[in-house]
């Protein structure tokens, strides 16, 4: 115990040594800025008292006072800017204590095991992380601590102001997949950072660091203007150079900061973190692999799935079958889950997926006729089976635009729809006849048409379809343009919505019985999403998602296959109740050589007929 308060006083020493030097390049800017005014001040008073008298004395006065003026109306402008501006908050789904009075009370009590006082509220982020948050900042409204005085008062510190404590930001999928013994391991060096935090001189180095970041952010944003910002050109140079100087002090800071809480919290549940931290990695690769994999294909359709972190308890437990290294974990799920702490966790869970949509994709702030939820029992037949029946309808009408005329491919008479045979006899090189008795013997066939590749190394479109044949890379180019088409249509149409719904900023994402949502001017989400998942497809990989769930189309409407769920892998195809067999390599020889032999022995293997139409969106 002696080291680790050793340890403990170390850091926090350290940190308050940083801010002191942060502090002081903010004491040497003001002493700046008010070094030309205290010298016309000197000069005026000498005037005035016969001390500095003659034409030299009186030109200084007459340069040096407007200059004294002007520094004092600069210096004035930056600490108006940096005092007013707003700094960054995380969009986050606040959690007020009456909806979850026992994650109050284990934090509570776990601020005052650590002597601490205990955050001034809990918020959830659709992340795998936690953090400490100030929100004390004026424009970020009333503190939920200045309602729960027993909350932020607790630990070692009661003269402290209830509304200074910052917020405990905890990462959703936490509370869902970890036991509670578990986060309250997790929680107890970020809980032990409130210690250090409640010091005056940290506490002042930090309103000074976010202000003058805030200030750069209002001075460069995008949105206000070229007037605007050449008008603050001054300012945000100040602003700039004052970061500059002070960043190594603030860095240091934290890191300080951030030993004195680990020194701290190792009292606490030392050996239960150690596996805490096993399930924290566990449980970011299974949060990682379902946004991805299966809320990624949902969201562009216009559905959001409403119960995101319950599903990260469906894809670990599903990994902890397939994954060895698992093995044992899904032995834990008999302890009480965390999110038992809360008082209706469907609600919770159900505002931090629309937050996660609205963050990692950029859905809007409110549910409408194209932005819907769907519950996971229905995400097969209302996702899988839409998603799939969309692309095919896409990949068919660009070949109506592409004059590709229907197959009926042995078929009976009439049916002339949308068929699985046109896009394969389409992507098909037709392959050169064997040589006759005359013709040279053993010629190897002709090489199939491909794109000559020679335009400039930097078009990446170029480079994508370099290895496709003719066929298929018009084809893939023509539906790239056409999905941008829709999605640009559709981003247009959210904008509107969301302007008519919310003028003012985002609307409310948390529900009822979980506190008010964060205030619309709390974060900008005019440029959401603003954590993308990934980057925008390849048109090699568009053709080839369009051109599976062509298939996947004709084996439901002629072979009996099922749209499916797989929770670390997203939409499947069911057949015969098992999931199918992988069709990538099977596609890429259609696009990439024009070979639809290897696709033709699978669809004849699962019984599927290419010939017959299916039903489209």
């Amino acid at each position: 115990m002696s080291g680790s308060g050793t340890g403990v006083e170390m850091g926090a020493q350290a940190a308050r040594s940083r801010a002191v030097a942060v502090l002081r390049v903010r004491g040497r800017a003001l002493a700046l800025a008010l070094l030309p005014a205290a010298a016309a001040v000197i000069l005026l008073a000498g005037g005035s008292t016969a001390h500095f008298v003659g034409p030299g004395w009186d030109a200084a006065r007459l340069v040096l006072v407007p200059v004294a003026v002007l520094a004092l109306v600069a210096a004035a402008g930056v600490a108006l800017l940096v005092a007013r501006a707003r700094p960054a908050m995380s969009p986050t789904v606040p959690v007020p204590e009456d909806a979850a009075p026992d994650l109050y009370r284990m934090v509570r009590d776990l601020a005052d095991r650590l002597g601490v006082p205990a955050p001034s509220a809990i918020a959830l982020t659709p992340d795998c992380d936690s953090w400490l948050e100030d929100r004390t900042h004026r424009a970020h409204g009333l503190p939920p601590a200045e309602e729960h005085d027993d909350i932020a008062g607790a630990g070692r510190y009661p003269a402290q102001r209830s509304g200074a404590a910052p917020v405990l930001v905890i990462g959703s999928p936490f509370l869902w997949w970890m036991r509670v013994g578990e986060l309250r391991a997790v929680l107890a060096p970020v809980v032990a950072g409130t210690g250090p935090s409640a010091h005056p001189d940290i506490a002042a180095a930090r309103r000074f660091v976010r202000g003058l970041d805030a200030a750069v952010a209002v001075t460069s944003a995008p949105h206000r203007g070229p007037v605007f910002r050449g008008s603050l050109a001054g300012v945000a140079w100040v602003a700039r150079a004052l970061l500059r100087g002070c960043r190594v002090h603030a860095a240091e800071m934290e890191r300080g900061v951030a030993a004195a809480a680990a020194e701290r919290a190792q009292a606490v549940d030392y050996g239960l973190r150690i596996v805490a931290q096993e399930q924290v990695g566990l449980a970011y690769a299974g949060w990682g692999r379902l946004l991805t994999r299966v809320a990624l294909p949902a969201w562009r359709m216009g559905r959001w799935p409403c119960h995101l972190s319950a599903g990260v308890v469906a894809a670990l437990t599903e990994l902890s079958r397939r994954d060895r290294l698992a093995e044992g974990f899904a032995s834990r799920l008999g302890e009480r889950p965390a999110c038992d702490l809360l008082e209706e966790p469907g609600a919770v869970d159900e505002a931090v997926s629309l937050l996660a949509a609205r963050l990692f994709h950029g859905g809007p702030a409110e549910t409408g006729p194209d932005w819907s939820p769907v519950h996971w029992s229905d995400y097969p037949e209302e996702v899988v089976d839409r998603k799939w029946r969309t692309d095919a309808a896409r990949l068919h009408r660009v070949l109506d635009a592409l004059g590709v005329r229907l197959a009926t491919g042995g078929g009976s008479p009439g049916h002339d729809g949308p068929t699985l045979s046109r896009v394969l006899d389409h992507l098909t090189v037709p392959r050169p006849a064997p040589p006759g008795p005359a013709g040279p013997p053993d010629r190897p066939p002709a090489p199939p048409e491909r794109v000559r590749d020679d335009t400039d190394e930097t078009d990446d479109t170029d480079d994508d379809l370099s290895g496709t044949t003719d066929r298929s890379a018009a084809l893939a180019a023509r539906l790239s343009a056409e999905l941008a088409r829709e999605e640009t249509a559709a981003t247009a149409a959210r904008a509107a919505a969301s302007a008519s719904a919310a003028p003012t900023g985002t609307a409310a994402v948390t529900p009822a019985g979980t506190g008010p949502s964060d205030s619309a001017s709390s974060w900008d989400d005019r440029a959401l999403p603003l954590f993308p998942l990934q980057p925008p497809r390849t048109a090699r990989e568009l053709l080839s998602d369009h051109i599976t769930a062509m298939v996947c189309c004709a084996a439901m409407d002629t072979a009996g296959a099922a749209p499916g769920l797989d929770w670390l892998d997203g939409p499947v195809l069911l057949v015969g109740g098992a999931r199918g067999a992988d069709l990538s390599d099977h596609v890429l020889s259609l696009i990439e050589d024009g070979d639809p032999t290897p696709l033709r022995d699978w669809l004849a293997r699962q019984g599927i007929r290419p010939e017959k139409p299916v039903r489209l969106v």
